[in-house]
């Protein structure tokens, strides 16, 4: 089992409630341990990283917290109910890693089809999520003739309709431009400084910093959580990238 706790507070107030919780939590694949055993809480109003290479299990981790899989072994509970559950998942955001949009339709009818299906009455609500996203003029555009980059930027769009506490991204800014991705990174923050919980997943450590928390996997465990700045210290090195390896290394070396 590994068990990460948050850092020290420190003599701060005590913490909210925990938002998202992982109890001991397994994923097999046949003779593949994708999640190991990992357990930690996440308070409310924080931007969580979780860091690490392709195939340390980040979207296996993502799809245990939404439910969108089944664990092997533990348990998932997001605001306070055991997942996977029907009435959660309709206050929960999640962003896939490829696009979940319809190219048939236009963009404003992927809003409104995505709205509709959580139940949204606020009929700005999809021209709201268009507008973060900068794509309120393609609204009438047909997902097909959109660009690669435009489409992730739906995707986002969708995920934010129907303005949930909890938002699952997995590699939110993959084709996205540098002015957007730090368009992106300022509605986060805001959404976050509003008290939403959300959980970032990337392999870009350059990204990392705009997290309140990382927490760096490897070989479906964390590894380390903490600030980057926790991280770097912990590390004794100045560079993010280095602080992943060396508790990689003290992971490969305990193994």
């Amino acid at each position: 089992m590994t068990t990460v706790p948050p850092p020290a507070p420190g003599g701060s107030p005590t913490p909210a409630p925990a938002t998202i919780r992982a109890q001991d939590l397994v994923k097999m694949f046949g003779p593949i341990r994708a999640v190991d055993g990992i357990s930690f809480e996440l308070a409310p109003g924080r931007i969580y990283g979780l860091l690490g290479p392709n195939g340390s299990g980040k979207t296996t981790l993502i799809r245990l917290l939404t439910g969108m899989g089944r664990a092997t072994a533990g348990r998932a509970e997001v605001l306070g109910t055991a997942m996977p559950s029907r009435a959660v998942l309709a206050r929960v955001g999640y962003m896939t890693q490829s696009d979940g949009i319809y190219p048939a339709l236009t963009a404003g009818e992927n809003v409104r089809f995505f709205g509709e299906l959580y139940g949204v009455t606020d009929a700005t609500a999809p021209e709201d999520a268009l507008a973060v996203v900068d794509l309120a003029d393609r609204r009438d555009a047909v997902v097909a003739t959109l660009s690669g980059g435009q489409r992730r930027r739906l995707s986002l769009a969708c995920a934010l309709v129907h303005r949930p506490p909890v938002l699952f991204l997995d590699e939110p800014t993959v084709g996205v431009d540098p002015l957007l991705r730090v368009q992106f990174w300022s509605h986060f923050r805001r959404l976050a400084d509003g008290g939403v919980t959300i959980v970032v997943s990337s392999h870009v450590m350059d990204e990392a910093d705009r997290c309140d928390e990382l927490l760096f996997m490897r070989s479906g465990r964390v590894i380390a959580r903490g600030s980057g700045r926790d991280l770097r210290a912990r590390a004794g090195t100045d560079d993010l990238e280095q602080a992943f390896l060396r508790f990689s290394g003290n992971v490969a070396a305990t193994r």
